[in-house]
């Protein structure tokens, strides 16, 4: 397996998941609510899975070995803008728990927010995603050794390995502040 495997079979459950945040939010359309428990958990997965996990390996490993190499200007560019979108992504997340927040709340009219940053999240992560698996994950192989991209595939295993604990470390941390 080359080291973008894993990484674009993520992007299958992420995509698993934005087909079950359509879902909601055809619910929520018809319904004019919305479960706060279901945005905690969307949340939780773009949080820690689609952020965290993925583009932890991408940003912390993958981007950062390419920044050692002469890249050429449009690789650069895109390398960029997926930096640049990931951001996006963390932004529009933090727009979605701030509105659930209000909304748990009783403020009814944050679950246009709602709607909103779920949907900003479901038309950006498609577009966000072939970007990567059509253009930058293609062009990224030429730039490493059989060797290396070996050596970055079990870097990705071995980070993926450690985020189970720190995900639950953060969990108890949060948990004792419920004293």
């Amino acid at each position: 397996m080359q080291a973008r495997g894993p990484l674009m079979v993520e992007h299958r459950l992420i995509e698993r998941m934005l087909s079950v945040i359509k879902v909601a939010l055809v619910q929520v359309e018809i319904t004019h609510r919305v479960d706060p428990v279901f945005v905690d958990t969307a949340v939780d997965f773009i949080r820690f899975y689609a952020d965290r996990t993925h583009h932890g390996k991408e940003e912390d490993i993958l981007f950062l070995e390419l920044d050692k190499r002469s890249l050429s200007a449009d690789d650069r560019r895109i390398m960029n803008e997926l930096v640049e979108e990931h951001v996006v992504g963390r932004q529009a997340t933090k727009a979605l728990v701030d509105a659930n927040n209000r909304y748990r709340n009783g403020d009814e009219k944050a679950l246009v927010n709602i709607v909103d940053s779920l949907k900003k999240l479901v038309e950006f992560y498609p577009k966000h995603i072939e970007k990567e698996d059509k253009v930058f994950f293609p062009a990224a192989r030429a730039y490493f050794t059989e060797s290396e991209d070996q050596a970055m595939l079990a870097e990705f295993w071995e980070f993926d390995r450690r985020m189970i604990h720190e995900k639950y470390e953060t969990l108890v941390e949060g948990l004792k502040k419920w004293k």
